[in-house]
């Protein structure tokens, strides 16, 4: 096949054509079972009938009219993000990467408005090992040299701590600090949870030090763990949000979400987004909001994610391939035994070769993010398959 885009992506040896739940066929008629969900994108499978439906009649109506203006369905999401939230306020862009870029935006002009240029409150505190976007300032933000250290010279003021420490948090904010970001689970750094301390303190030491707590959400968030946002199970209220992902189902979406005292810092042309709440996105958002943000579907998220972590675990027992499995509803990591560390592409390759579809995490951890509608009889489907991957891995190795 003839590749016409930038080298900047390593492409897998399959070209998908269409998908139904969580099944994806190829050009050459292969099925294929989707537990990779598009990196926590797909979270009701592909070509959910009310989301396509919901796209087809917006499509029928009005797809942009730029900023100049608001729109219904752009009202109407943000509605829906406010009022299951902490949030009064919400900025729609296009991904979680212009999320983070608006969040960070955000609160170094809160800092700015509040405590005057001459404070120097502006320096950002962000985890060892995070990711935030491909933004120049997300990278910069986002704790991994080999994301950022192409681009240099970066933005400056940033920090880094190493994740769940509280004492490296409180010896390295101080109160030129504007904001701590982090990320209730490290999705891209091996699906590592937060603990509940750590993500408490950082409240009272933001509170302490007059700084704005960010939660990056883009991949945890939106039903994901079974809860609608996965910080609402550490009893910890954050400043500013960052969303993406689930939020369109497949749609480019992004929204962060405030407080109004610190939204009021995006006065008129501080910031902005020509496609930030495309009607389009907007109104697809809301019919999966619909879907997701029910008893019915966080359940289900909690009970198939259960079930889920309990199989990964006994394969990984039976194998001697799985040291740990991690995570929390419908986003989980599975941690290679000290024997196979450092080979996690391998397995997802060979799992691709027996027709089903996982994630790396890091060069030591395979991660499911399969749809939240997640079937037993795909599930089941899909460790089999898993299996026979694992097989051919072990007898390689």
């Amino acid at each position: 096949m003839l590749n016409y885009l930038t080298p900047n992506f390593t492409f897998a040896p399959i070209l998908p054509e269409y998908g139904l739940g969580s099944r994806i066929w190829d050009v050459h008629g292969q099925e294929f079972i989707d537990m990779a969900g598009g990196i926590a994108v797909n979270a009701l499978g592909h070509c959910h009938p009310v989301l396509v439906e919901a796209l087809t009649v917006q499509a029928k109506k009005l797809w942009h009219v730029s900023n100049i203006y608001t729109t219904e369905p752009a009202q109407a999401l943000a509605q829906r993000l406010v009022e299951n939230s902490f949030a009064q306020q919400v900025f729609f862009c296009n991904s979680g990467a212009e999320a983070n870029e608006a969040a960070f935006k955000l609160a170094r002009k809160y800092a700015r408005d509040h405590f005057g240029k001459e404070s120097g409150k502006n320096e950002i505190v962000a985890c060892v090992n995070s990711f935030h976007g491909r933004t120049l300032f997300t990278v910069a933000v986002g704790g991994q040299p080999k994301y950022s250290q192409d681009f240099a010279p970066l933005p400056e003021g940033i920090s880094h701590i190493p994740f769940n420490d509280v004492a490296a948090l409180e010896a390295t904010v101080t109160d030129k600090t504007c904001a701590v970001v982090i990320e209730p689970i490290q999705g891209e750094s091996g699906v590592l949870p937060a603990t509940e301390a750590f993500l408490q303190a950082a409240r009272k030491i933001c509170d302490k030090s007059q700084s704005l707590l960010i939660f990056d959400e883009v991949q945890t968030g939106i039903g994901r763990t079974g809860s609608l946002f996965a910080h609402s199970r550490y009893n910890v209220i954050p400043d500013i949000l960052s969303s993406a992902k689930a939020l369109g189902c497949g749609i480019p979406i992004g929204a962060m979400l405030t407080t109004s005292k610190v939204g009021a810092s995006f006065t008129p042309g501080s910031h902005g987004s020509t496609f930030g709440g495309n009607p389009l996105a907007c109104a697809v958002g809301c019919a999966a909001f619909d879907i997701i943000n029910s008893s019915e579907t966080l359940n289900h998220v909690l009970s198939q994610g259960e079930k889920l972590k309990s199989e990964l675990i006994r394969i990984g027992r039976a194998f001697d391939v799985f040291v740990e499995v991690r995570g929390q509803g419908l986003l989980l990591g599975c941690v290679l035994s000290d024997q196979y560390s450092g080979r996690a592409k391998e397995l997802m390759q060979l799992a691709l070769q027996q027709g089903l579809m996982v994630l790396i995490a890091g060069s030591n951890v395979i991660r499911l993010a399969p749809s939240l509608l997640l079937s037993n009889e795909d599930m089941e489907e899909a460790l089999l398959r898993l299996q026979s991957a694992i097989k051919c891995f072990v007898n390689v190795s």
